[in-house]
């Protein structure tokens, strides 16, 4: 069957017995071979960092999609490659966003042509790799103070980035950019380059490889994981969705979880319709958004719904603010005190959902 991951031969297997926060693997990590000389580097179980990536090998020469959000691991994924690209080197990385779990290991890739959107090099430039290293130590310095939820707060902060090394990072954005759509010869093959952004965040793209109808659709799809828009606004990532299902691609590898089809992008549609039809009404209620956020994700529609088993259901507060912002005609984005506070929100709302994944950044 297209598009489950069963299906589909893991060439290289890291071997771990768990996930990078503790948890059982849904499927192994490594690098599975898919259709006509493509192949996918995937991460279970596609929480904080969990995301995968991608390899298009043509005649002579290759293009990556992605890197990850260190070099430690980013490396072991270029290991894993090494046989593909010997006789076709590695040409193109294309970064699909600027957020650091798609685009922090460019250093090791850093002699290559480097391309994202202008939306997406407007962003990496502006967010830097020690942000991460301050928000985990934001997090131990809350987990020292026992009021106001401080200590739950603090331990999630810290969980989220304790399996990832961000003090040597070398924050290396791509070279070139474009708008809208980009053809890339890859070696003879055709790869297409399509602008579905602002939505997850503000420069998106997807990797169309029309030869082997797949398409690499980056953080548009979280399958088995819960969605989070940064940017917004809603309509887009619906227009996102409609442009993944008219590319007729039988095999899609999302930006976290496993591989996929079209199944996979409606279960993504019916969560941001569910969210957006509960936001919406709780907005014209009168609740804030985090009052939103709680209402939605404690209520028994919830609790009955397939996304209350998705990982990380808590980034409902992420989505309900960016909702609320774009309901409210904002059209900033939060700076980092706002930023910051709607993630100590997210965590205390992560620890009213004990049996949710991944656990161990609930404290007990």
């Amino acid at each position: 069957m297209k598009g489950n991951i069963d299906s589909y031969k893991c060439l290289h297997a890291t071997g771990r017995e768990r996930t990078r926060f503790n948890e059982v693997p849904n499927y192994q990590e490594g690098l599975y071979q898919l259709e006509n000389q493509c192949y996918a580097w995937m991460v279970p179980n596609g929480s904080w960092g969990e995301s995968n990536a991608g390899l298009i090998v043509g005649n002579g020469e290759s293009l990556l999609v992605d890197t990850l959000w260190d070099a430690k691991y980013t490396k072991e994924m270029l290991q894993s490659m090494e046989s593909l690209v010997q006789e076709a080197p590695l040409k193109y990385v294309v970064n699909t966003h600027a957020d650091g779990d798609h685009y922090w290991g460019n250093e090791l890739v850093k002699d290559l042509d480097i391309i994202t959107t202008q939306a997406s090099l407007e962003e990496m430039v502006a967010v830097k790799p020690k942000s991460m290293v301050l928000f985990g130590r934001l997090g131990k310095w809350m987990s020292m103070l026992k009021v106001f939820g401080n200590a739950q707060a603090g331990h999630w902060f810290q969980q989220m980035v304790k399996p990832y090394d961000f003090h040597l990072v070398q924050q290396t954005p791509a070279k070139r950019s474009f708008q809208g759509e980009l053809d890339l010869d890859v070696g003879g093959r055709k790869v297409r380059l399509i602008e579905v952004g602002p939505a997850h965040t503000q420069g998106d793209l997807i990797v169309h490889v029309p030869d082997a109808r797949l398409v690499y659709t980056a953080d548009i799809l979280f399958i088995g994981s819960t969605p989070v828009m940064w940017a917004g606004p809603i309509e887009n990532w619906f227009k996102a969705l409609d442009t993944i299902q008219a590319l007729d691609a039988e095999t899609i590898v999302p930006g976290h979880g496993p591989i996929t089809d079209h199944d996979g992008v409606e279960w993504v549609r019916s969560y941001w319709k569910f969210v957006q039809e509960k936001v919406e009404a709780c907005f014209k209620e009168g609740m804030s958004a985090p009052q939103a956020a709680h209402a939605i994700v404690l209520s028994d529609d919830f609790a009955q719904s397939p996304f209350a088993n998705w990982n990380s259901p808590e980034r409902m507060m992420t989505n309900a603010h960016t909702l609320y912002r774009h309901l409210q005609g904002r059209k900033d984005h939060p700076k980092v005190p706002e930023l910051i506070g709607i993630m100590r929100k997210q965590a205390l709302l992560a620890h009213k959902l004990p049996n949710a994944q991944p656990a161990s950044i609930r404290k007990k």
